[in-house]
């Protein structure tokens, strides 16, 4: 089997030559120690920065050919996903916004609006906001009702990290893209506010939603690529203890869109991983029901143990994971090893498993403990 045939096997619940690996997404630091040079890839301060300062052609670059020679390197991942960044480049000849630096991590922009930089954790976030927030008060039915329009093809240069991905790698691996977007969890401003109006508004919930779903379903035609073997959507619903809201409300509020846009989406494409963090459970028969085909981020911590979750829901469902990212970022070696083995005794039986980290190959992964993992699963692999 090629990889794209393995994984597409293992997503459908059929027998496989051999279990598949995989990563969500790999940080530049991981990166950047296999290369030996410097990357842009999934290096979020210095991209933005990049960009505001108009080098977007050297991004483009490094998103391109740094992100296939990673994975030639390593040459053991059988799926890859296409990531939003690779999605979303401005186009060329841009012209950027362009923030005033006020201090080492922060810039000004002129409405305001201050970004700082978290070189720890590689974010630039939003930290200070003139506009004043919406509150409860300010959210109305009326706001997400009325016509939409036909979302307007994007400029094929927006694409080209992607494309070009597709075109060196997309063969003979599995290569997955971004969808129209998901609806599920309805936001509305900060997390405290959502669960408010989940809890008070139930028809703000339902107007939200209806319209979202309308536009994510319009995106999905423009996001599908030839080569691409597959779809994915994203959103965490759920924390260490259980989902954020209950099943009950998540079945009337939440279910029939999400539903919708997994089906959507599978007009174009023929299967759909979900990428989603925290403890699930109770949500796994609804995300079956709704022709999900496999789910991503076995948080371990929070209860998603691949060997519980086969023995809960079978081969209706395809999981991926089973590495603890603690143990990648504060773990040895041999409790990498450890993991990998577990993973694979306990998912590898019967199909519908890839074998990957709990979440992603984060920042400030070890170096020795990635290779462990890859180490430990190229000796194993064959034997599951």
């Amino acid at each position: 089997m090629t990889s794209k045939e393995r994984v597409a096997a293992a997503i459908a619940c059929k027998p496989v030559d051999k279990v598949p690996l995989g990563f969500y997404v790999v940080d530049y630091d991981t990166i950047e120690h296999v290369l030996g040079r410097p990357t842009y890839v999934r290096n979020k301060i210095a991209t933005t920065i990049a960009l505001w300062e108009g080098r977007r052609d050297e991004v483009a670059e490094s998103l391109k050919k740094d992100t296939v020679e990673f994975y030639r390197k390593i040459d053991c991942a059988d799926i890859i996903f296409s990531h939003k960044e690779a999605h979303s480049l401005p186009p060329k000849g841009y012209e950027p916004e362009r923030p005033k630096k006020i201090a080492d991590d922060k810039w000004q922009f002129p409405d305001g609006r201050v970004c700082q930089a978290s070189w720890e954790v590689n974010e630039i976030a939003c930290v200070y906001d003139p506009r004043p927030p919406k509150t409860e008060c300010d959210f109305k039915v009326e706001d997400f009702e009325g016509p939409i329009e036909e979302p307007k093809p994007p400029d094929p240069s927006t694409e080209e990290a992607s494309e070009y991905l597709l075109a060196e790698l997309g063969n003979k691996r599995y290569i997955a893209g971004p969808c129209g977007g998901t609806t599920a969890l309805a936001h509305f401003g900060g997390f405290e506010n959502t669960m408010m109006m989940h809890a008070l508004r139930p028809e703000l919930v339902h107007a939200a939603n209806r319209r979202s779903v309308k536009l994510q379903n319009m995106y999905d035609k423009q996001r599908v690529r030839p080569g691409m073997s597959g779809f994915y959507m994203e959103q965490d619903m759920a924390g260490s203890n259980g989902p954020h809201v209950s099943p009950q409300m998540f079945r009337e509020l939440c279910f029939p869109y999400f539903k919708e846009r997994v089906q959507h989406a599978k007009k174009y494409l023929p299967q759909v991983i979900l990428h989603n963090c925290g403890n699930n459970i109770p949500y796994m028969e609804m995300f079956i029901e709704a022709g999900l085909d496999c789910y991503q981020s076995l948080q371990t911590t929070a209860g998603m143990e691949i060997g519980r979750l086969k023995e809960m829901f079978g081969r209706r469902i395809c999981f991926w994971g089973g590495v603890a990212v603690e143990n990648l970022i504060l773990g040895t070696p041999e409790d990498v090893r450890r993991d990998v083995r577990t993973a694979l005794e306990r998912g590898a039986p019967g199909s519908g498993f890839i074998l990957g980290p709990s979440h992603s190959i984060a920042k400030n992964t070890k170096y020795e403990n990635f290779m462990a993992m890859l180490n430990e699963f190229d000796r194993l692999r064959d034997k599951f």
